[in-house]
């Protein structure tokens, strides 16, 4: 898809959360396929996605900042950031907890309008560096996010979904970030 006009990026409220988890699932079955079981894939659900994402929304706690990217009125990318996660502790660098675009806009420049607008909020709110935890094999993620200055440092979790492995690994960068914000994703 060729963009027409850069897409507009605003805080994500509760009128957009059914649209948000349709982009968020159909994401994973998009991404993660090969990558994950698919038998898992395909049971994923929007509406208990919207459901748990309506009940917890704006329950998220302190410096968790939700935002959504908007082409011609319609939601077509979200991300979440806040404080980092280290098990029950959270530190003084930021998280980037998730960041999807609608499969059809990937590659347009929403994913770094997402990311750019992330990583100015959590440099606004203070933090040093943003971390990030993304699967091991997802390369074009990885890629992506190494451009932008979000390096992979070493750090490793195992993360097993139905009974496969799919390990994590961590990127980290210093805020600003040091790279080109990329436009694809």
């Amino acid at each position: 898809m060729t963009p027409t006009a850069a897409p507009q990026v605003r805080e994500m409220t509760l009128a957009d959360v059914e649209r948000v988890s349709e982009i968020r699932v159909r994401g994973w079955q998009w991404a993660f396929r090969g990558l994950m079981p698919q038998p898992y894939l395909d049971a994923l659900s929007v509406a208990e996605d919207a459901e748990r994402r309506r009940t917890g929304f704006g329950q998220a706690g302190p410096g968790v900042v939700n935002l959504v990217a908007e082409r011609a009125g319609t939601v077509v990318g979200w991300v979440a950031i806040g404080p980092y996660r280290d098990g029950e502790v959270r530190t003084g660098d930021a998280e980037l907890y998730a960041l999807y675009v609608a499969v059809e806009h990937i590659g347009t420049g929403v994913g770094g309008a997402l990311l750019g607008e992330a990583a100015r909020r959590a440099e606004a709110l203070g933090h040093p560096a943003m971390r990030l935890w993304v699967l091991r094999d997802n390369v074009a993620a990885r890629r992506f996010y190494a451009r932008a200055g979000l390096h992979a440092d070493g750090a490793e979790e195992p993360f097993e979904v139905a009974g496969v492995a799919v390990p994590e690994v961590r990127h980290t960068g210093r805020l600003p970030l040091k790279g080109p914000v990329p436009a694809a994703v």
